[in-house]
């Protein structure tokens, strides 16, 4: 399977934003949405508005990683919003794990659920065959343009060794060299910000990855 490159909206420019998901349209099926609150991540990027105007210029598949606190609260707003995919972090749920799949779900839209680097695969072990993907974190969430984190790559393969079935996704400090590691190691999907929209040629770019 051709890996799925997502790319992330966060090192888009925000004042020519359709511009650029359209510089990125005819080269990926995905694009990442950064949602971050500035409490669970030391960061504030965009909300419910900027989903909802995204999908008025877009086809592609919304790929929607929320970085905040209880994000149960926020699933239906997101989903009606027009996201396809909800990531949420293990880390801001713990207790509320299973609920906030569960919504999610209920919500027609896939799921995915998100670790830091911190966290290690067996704390989520239960989780893994109830979710469409598990994203790996391989920065510490919140900012971008990060330096990859290596070890946290090795996560992808146990995660396969629970469930070769469930999507992994990759998301921090994605280049065309870190994607090799990431795909020796099995990734599905690969997020990249930085390594795409700084690119003089784009299209080349996904291709490296790719």
């Amino acid at each position: 399977m051709e890996t799925i490159i997502s790319p992330s909206i966060l090192s888009a420019d925000f004042a020519n934003l359709e511009a650029d998901i359209k510089r990125v349209e005819p080269y990926v099926p995905w694009l990442h949405i950064d949602v971050m609150d500035g409490h669970f991540v030391p960061n504030i990027s965009i909300g419910v508005p900027v989903v909802k105007s995204i999908r008025k210029i877009t086809n592609l598949f919304l790929d929607t990683h929320l970085m905040i606190e209880n994000p149960i609260k926020y699933v239906d707003a997101f989903v009606d919003a027009g996201s396809d995919l909800i990531t949420f972090h293990f880390e801001a749920t713990l207790d509320k794990t299973i609920e906030t799949i569960e919504k999610i779900k209920s919500r027609g839209v896939k799921v995915g659920l998100s670790i830091k680097p911190k966290t290690q695969v067996e704390e989520i072990k239960e989780y893994i065959s109830l979710v469409d993907m598990i994203l790996v974190m391989t920065v510490e969430p919140g900012f971008g343009g990060q330096k990859f984190m290596e070890d946290c790559a090795k996560k992808i393969e146990q995660i396969k060794k629970i469930n070769n079935k469930v999507l992994v996704q990759v998301d921090g400090g994605i280049n065309d060299k870190t994607a090799i590691i990431c795909k020796n190691f099995g990734v599905d999907s690969l997020v990249a910000g930085n390594y795409i929209y700084s690119a003089q040629d784009i299209k080349k770019a996904i291709e490296s990855i790719k």
